[in-house]
């Protein structure tokens, strides 16, 4: 590695549903955040790294900050806007557009108030005319300074390169903070848990809104086979029957892709058992978001 090594932490923040963990996905080369069509899919801090020659970035991929309904909506926020107070580089994702939102303009607010350098990533470049991508830098631009602006596509890669020169120019020499192989610190029950909420929530569909939480009760290796115990929690028994399905259907089928991708993970084979139990309220349960991983400090 190099003498002059850059090491340091990048956030990511924007409004539910931008892209944030395509993107920190597509960035380290490796699938660890969950993503979804659904707005506020990632619910805790999540930490990834990526190492090259020239440095180590720290990403921390911060739930979205969106109007909270209920005391896991007010963990998640205060979890993304601190996040900002920890880093050397705040990346903030937006869609390409030239209309800019109540949530878009309050995180503008947050961002002011911050001495940390603002890169403006706009996303999701794939949708839109070529030409039509100076607009939506325009736009943005008149709001606030920003230390770059840089249109990416992380769905299929494009550009990415020039964002992570642009985030190395931010970092502080120093040496890493990991060791070059690492990609995560996130606990492997913990990605687990969440790559069985993910398939939850794509199967699902609307038919359960955010209601759910993952808890894995037992993971036990057996030479190359890892047992794994994993309940689902629901907040309504009408709920527990739609994902259970009929004759058990459902349930089966959310098993069997997270499984597949747990195994891509682990490296290995994984048998995994699904059990559905209802927990009225747990969102608003401080006992249960802390029992679930959702603990106020923002530690993973």
């Amino acid at each position: 590695m190099k003498e002059q090594f850059k090491s340091g932490v990048a956030a990511l923040i924007g409004r539910p549903n931008v892209g944030k963990s395509t993107l920190m996905n597509r960035l380290i080369g490796q699938k660890i955040a969950i993503t979804s069509k659904k707005p506020q899919t990632t619910r805790n801090r999540i930490r990834t790294v990526y190492t090259s020659e020239e440095g180590q970035i720290v990403f921390l991929d911060t739930p979205g900050i969106h109007k909270a309904k209920n005391r896991l909506g007010n963990y998640m926020v205060s979890v993304a806007e601190g996040t900002i107070r920890d880093a050397d580089a705040v990346l903030w994702l937006v869609e390409p557009s030239t209309f800019i939102g109540a949530g878009e303009r309050h995180i503008i607010e947050v961002l002011k108030k911050c001495k940390t350098p603002v890169i403006l990533v706009i996303n999701k470049t794939d949708t839109v005319k070529r030409e039509d991508i100076l607009l939506f830098i325009d736009t943005y631009r008149r709001e606030m300074d920003f230390a770059e602006i840089v249109p990416v596509s992380a769905l299929k890669g494009d550009n990415t390169d020039t964002l992570i020169a642009c985030i190395m120019k931010y970092l502080p020499y120093g040496p890493a903070f990991y060791d070059e192989d690492t990609v995560t610190d996130q606990p492997q029950r913990q990605i687990a848990a969440e790559l069985i909420r993910e398939k939850a929530l794509r199967c699902l569909e609307d038919e359960i809104p955010h209601g759910i939480a993952v808890s894995i009760e037992r993971m036990k290796w057996r030479g190359r086979l890892v047992d794994i115990e994993a309940t689902i929690v629901c907040e309504k028994a009408s709920h527990k029957g739609i994902i259970i399905g009929k004759g058990g259907a459902m349930l089966k089928k959310i098993g069997s892709q997270a499984r597949a991708d747990i195994e891509d993970m682990l490296e290995s084979k994984v048998n995994l058992q699904l059990w559905v139990k209802v927990k009225k309220d747990w969102r608003d349960s401080d006992f249960l978001l802390k029992n679930f991983g959702y603990r106020e400090d923002g530690a993973d």
